[in-house]
This record gives C-alpha cells, sequence and structure tokens, in this order.
C-alpha cells in the first residue's frame, strides 16, 4: 500500500480558504454606495416633483397660466409638441447616424476613420446653446427660401401646408437642431457596436462570396440591432430634454398641429420650463414644476420601454 493511498482525504474544514482581499471588500463597497445613491437621489427628484406639483393638479380654473381650465389642458400641447419635435429629429438623424458609423467602421481607411471619431466625439460636447445660436442665426435664413419652395410645390401634402414663417422659426427647423445634436451622440454609440461584431462572422461571409453590404446585413447588424435601440434611445432622450436650443430657435405658441413650415408652432416642456421659470409665481411656479413632472415620466417609461426591448434582442443578437 502507497503512501498516497494511506494519506486520509482533505475535509471540507481543512481545506485552506480563500482569502478576500481588502481591496476587492472596498471596491464592492464602493459600487453598492454608487448605486444606492443613484436609486436615492432618483427617487427624492421623483418625490419633489409630484409634491410641488400637486397645487397644480388641484388648482381651480382661471388660476393655472393662460387660464387654462385644468393642468392637462395647459400641459397636453406641450407634451405634443416635445414628442412632435423628438420624433421628427430621430426621422432625420437616425439614418445619418447610421450611415455614418458604419462608414468609419467598415468602410473609410484607418487614418481617416480615426480622425472621423475624433470629429463625432468632439461635436458630441458642444453646448447646446452654440447649436441654439447656429440654429437662429445661420440654418433659420438659410432654409427659410426652401420653405417656400417647398409649401409652393408640396403644399396640398399637410405636412408642409402654409402659411410659411418668414423667419424660418419653425418646429422643422427646431427638429434639424436636434437632429444634428443627437447624431454624434448616437453615431459614437453605433460605431463602437459595429467594431464589437465578430471578426470570424465577417470573414465568414466574406469568404462565402457575400458583398460588403451584404456582409454588414448578415453579420453586423444582427448582432448590433440591441445597440442600435440603445444608440436610439439615447438620442430620443437628449432631444426630449433638450431646452436652450428649442428655446432659441422655434417661435412656439400653446397649440396642437402638425405643420412643419407655419410661424405658429408647439412648444415643448423643457423650452417652455426655460422660458417662463423666472417669472413664475405660485400656482405658475407648481405648473412648470408638474409639466417637468411629466416630462421625467415620459422620459422614464421611455428608458423602460427600451430597456425591455434590449433585453428581448440580446438573445438573438449575439451581444450576450
Amino acid at each position: 500500500m502507497t503512501a498516497s493511498a494511506e494519506r486520509p482525504a482533505p475535509t471540507r474544514s481543512s481545506r485552506p480558504k480563500a482569502t478576500v482581499r481588502i481591496g476587492d471588500r472596498v471596491f464592492s463597497l464602493a459600487t453598492l454606495i454608487s448605486g444606492s445613491l443613484i436609486l436615492l437621489v432618483l427617487v427624492l427628484v421623483a418625490l419633489f416633483l409630484i409634491v410641488q406639483s400637486i397645487p397644480a393638479f388641484t388648482a381651480k380654473p382661471g388660476t393655472l397660466p393662460d387660464a387654462s381650465k385644468n393642468f392637462w389642458v395647459y400641459v397636453g400641447p406641450l407634451v405634443f409638441g416635445t414628442i412632435w419635435a423628438a420624433i421628427l429629429a430621430l426621422i432625420m438623424a437616425t439614418p445619418f447616424s447610421l450611415g455614418i458609423a458604419l462608414f468609419i467602421s467598415h468602410y473609410a481607411p484607418r487614418r481617416i476613420s480615426q480622425v472621423l471619431g475624433y470629429i463625432i466625439d468632439l461635436l458630441a460636447a458642444v453646448p447646446s446653446v452654440v447649436f441654439g445660436l447656429w440654429g437662429v442665426l445661420v440654418l433659420a435664413p438659410f432654409v427659410q427660401p426652401f420653405y417656400n419652395t417647398l409649401v409652393t410645390h408640396a403644399g396640398w401634402f399637410p405636412l408642409f401646408a402654409g402659411p410659411v414663417s418668414g423667419t424660418g422659426k419653425t418646429i422643422l427647423t427646431a427638429a434639424i437642431v436636434l437632429a444634428v445634436m443627437c447624431i454624434p451622440i448616437m453615431t459614437a454609440v453605433m460605431r463602437e457596436i459595429f467594431l464589437q461584431a465578430p471578426r470570424l462572422h465577417e470573414e465568414a461571409a466574406l469568404a462565402l462570396g457575400a458583398t460588403r453590404w451584404e456582409m454588414i446585413r448578415m453579420a453586423v447588424l444582427p448582432f448590433a440591432r440591441s445597440g442600435i435601440v440603445s444608440a436610439i434611445m439615447l438620442g430620443l432622450g437628449r432631444a426630449l430634454g433638450e431646452t436652450l436650443a428649442i428655446a432659441i430657435v422655434l417661435s412656439p405658441a400653446t397649440v396642437i398641429n402638425v405643420f412643419l413650415l407655419t410661424s405658429t408652432n408647439p412648444n415643448t416642456i423643457a423650452a417652455n420650463i426655460a422660458l417662463q421659470f423666472n417669472e413664475a409665481q405660485g400656482v405658475g411656479l407648481n405648473t412648470l414644476i408638474a409639466s417637468g413632472l411629466i416630462l421625467f415620466v415620459i422620459t422614464l417609461v421611455i428608458n423602460m420601454l427600451a430597456r425591455f426591448v434590449v433585453n428581448r434582442r440580446k438573445a438573438f443578437s449575439g451581444a450576450n
């Protein structure tokens, strides 16, 4: 009988215990505290908005701004304008962001793609007031003659019905500014997702005779689908919460309409708060806070839907 056979098997109590390093404990505690603080801040903000919004919800007719019958009559056009401007911006920004990201990641030479990547990252850091000034001083006068031509030849279509604005400060101009602001963020996210596509899948598609576009359509886009949704939702969040650019570019009114080229345009919640906050008092101030609560709820619901879509598509994209 050998010595190894006579040696008793180590019991669970005799095995060396794994030592937990102090750095691991500190890092774990720090992450727990950080996550808890984010949740706490979110809850405190929600509570503040709810408490300060109660006077606006219960206000008597005629005491609200614009002599509105109730809060929902006041906030309805603002909700419409916020969502309408954001949708228009995403319709314009999404294809541009997708094309730019694909060009940087799969078509442009390495040096050009690096330069374009730096430019996109710099554009994402430009303050919104700069985009607003560009929109009102450069873009609006530039597109106003085009608006006249569009109304003349396509005025039969409801969205392009006249009379056209003489200054170019319309909801379409504001949406273009929002699209320009959303493109850098969406492009940066999509670019990183496209670069993470499995290289073996791309090479396999090319080896089977696929063109570059076919390779992208079969190997890259299915993998990046959840990331594309995330990028679009980030752009939507930027468009929903934008304040100064809309306040500078748009000529707002308390209306609900879908006309893109007229001088009567629906306002957004964020821009309305920025324009009215300094002069608001009493119930008027509570009304602005209540409209901020509505924007908070809209943004939260959209982010939850985006997370739901991303989690559903993740299993089919290979991103997990």
